[in-house]
């Protein structure tokens, strides 16, 4: 029988919940990558199950099961995903240009609502490749997430940078989820038994992740540099739940996103339930 394959973020933030997956004696591959690549594949087939953008299973909800309890989330600054400006505040980016990028989903369209429905701007978009100062040689203003924005923010300071999970936060008072967990029903309805396993076992590394914050902040500093204090502080303001807050926030921005006309009216979240094993 063809192996599973698990679609895993290619960024630091996710490291809580994968670092200690056991995959012993599981048929299951890795592929890893940025969540646009993710989304892509996850949408033809060509993964199964793993951590997408949350937009991303928005856009697919009647084809995905969500696993319960797993995100990248935040209550206010997320420490990856800045808007960078030369200088200029959001009330000022009305028609100028910003260059997005391509790696994202979940970030795009936060970025729209908070720049659209928040601010009351309608800027020019330009997709590119995440390279901050190629970018911003083009454009008044560039979205960075993940271990690129990270980057950026530690060498370019003389750009302002905003937070997009702090800019969310403020206006909404909940959690903005920016990655899930989600599994194909196709292949839940095939082996639901693998997939009861598969999902224990993330639960478990994510467990394991809470108890030994230093084996992740030392993996972080293998992939990225950076001092321990940082680290800290970062992991400190992500959370990797996804319970009643997360939830609301998460309907909250497909909310808005749907307001925008970026993602269908129709939107069904529908968990993964460890009871499918067992019909």
């Amino acid at each position: 029988m063809k192996p599973i394959r698990i679609g895993e973020i290619s960024y630091t933030n996710v490291l809580p919940v994968f670092h200690f997956f056991d995959s012993s004696n599981l048929p299951i591959e890795w592929v890893n990558h940025v969540p646009a690549t993710l989304n892509q594949a996850m949408s033809k087939g060509e993964i199964d199950l793993g951590a997408i953008s949350s937009f991303a299973f928005a856009e697919h909800s009647d084809r995905y099961y969500l696993f319960p309890n797993l995100s990248v989330s935040a209550y206010g600054p997320v420490g990856s995903i800045f808007l960078f400006t030369k200088d200029k505040s959001l009330q000022e980016l009305d028609q100028a240009s910003i260059a997005l990028t391509n790696a994202s989903a979940s970030s795009v369209n936060l970025l729209r609502v908070i720049l659209e429905k928040f601010s009351g701007v309608k800027p020019l978009y330009q997709v590119m490749e995440p390279n901050l100062e190629q970018m911003m040689q083009v454009s008044d203003a560039a979205l960075l997430i993940g271990d690129d924005a990270i980057r950026a923010a530690w060498s370019k300071p003389h750009y302002r940078a905003y937070d997009l999970g702090e800019l969310w936060f403020q206006q909404t008072g909940l959690p903005m989820v920016f990655a899930v967990w989600a599994v194909r029903k196709e292949i839940v309805q095939k082996r639901p038994e693998l997939m009861a396993e598969i999902y224990d076992r993330f639960m478990r590394s994510k467990e394991s992740g809470n108890q030994e914050p230093m084996a992740i902040i030392k993996a972080a500093q293998r992939k990225v540099g950076g001092e321990v204090s940082y680290w800290k502080q970062y992991f400190a303001g992500l959370s990797h739940d996804l319970g009643e807050r997360e939830l609301e926030g998460l309907q909250l921005f497909y909310r808005y996103a749907t307001e925008l006309g970026t993602l269908p009216p129709e939107i069904a979240i529908q968990m993964f339930q460890l009871s499918f094993s067992k019909s």
